[in-house]
């Protein structure tokens, strides 16, 4: 039976749960922890915290929400957003972070990533990448949580990851993202012919028939807002659903 991580995917302005459609138009959900909290006593595998501010203002104010959340919660924390430094990466696993997730600082130095996962162990450095589709078969790396064009296509920056010592690519399609109208399955088809890391999706996820479909997709992991955050979908359903369908 293969094995399919779920993963809460909490986004954070200062320090409220934020939620967008297209990585734009930020609403306030709530409190982050509260909703970390409920989501790890709801059997959650994995929580993914990302400071959606942190490289635009040059800094990440997640470790007190990290340090507080890893007291209670038994599961891998991964925290993203503004991580430009030994000295960051250090400071988010000081707090309580299993992995870091890195993106906008990789783009702009690559050898990041090799410094990270010498330093630290592959093991824990997760790529971030948000991409979106401008033509067909052909997806463009943003950063700046979706702001800003890269010129980087989304399977040359995969590979490239991959070579220099990367553990996971953590994948959001921006034309997807809070849609609820399904995930991008060619994006996903592309990245998983450029690479043999381990992938974690995000994007588009609105109901079972959705999680269903992505058992051909051969993903290791799935990464969900939304549906959790607005009580759409419980992590209960989920999982049953991915074990009737042999996964």
């Amino acid at each position: 039976m293969k094995k399919v991580r779920t993963i809460a995917r909490l986004d954070i302005k200062g320090q409220n749960l934020i939620k967008s459609i297209n990585l734009e138009g930020l609403k306030k959900v709530g409190d982050p922890g509260q909703f970390a909290k409920k989501y790890y006593n709801e059997e959650i595998d994995e929580l993914i915290f990302i400071d959606t501010v942190a490289t635009l203002y040059g800094r990440n104010q997640l470790s007190e929400i990290i340090f507080n959340a890893s007291k209670e919660i038994f599961v891998p924390l991964t925290v993203g957003g503004g991580i430009r430094t030994i000295k960051d990466a250090e400071k988010s696993f000081e707090s309580g972070a299993d992995k870091i997730s890195i993106n906008s600082q990789a783009v702009k130095n690559p050898d990041f990533i090799k410094v990270l996962s010498k330093k630290f162990g592959s093991q824990s450095i997760v790529v971030s990448i948000e991409t979106k589709k401008f033509a067909k078969n052909r997806w463009e790396v943003f950063v700046t949580n979706g702001r800003d064009k890269t010129g980087l296509e989304v399977g040359d920056w995969v590979k490239k990851c991959e070579d220099l010592g990367a553990g996971e690519i953590f994948l959001t399609s921006i034309d997807f993202e809070g849609t609820g109208k399904g995930p991008d399955y060619e994006l996903i088809k592309l990245v998983q012919s450029s690479t043999n890391l381990p992938i974690i999706y995000s994007g588009g996820v609105g109901d079972l028939n959705h999680i269903t479909k992505l058992n051909d997709m051969n993903i290791d992991a799935l990464a969900l807002a939304r549906v959790l955050h607005y009580n759409y979908l419980t992590i209960g359903e989920i999982k049953k659903n991915l074990i009737k369908n042999t996964i």
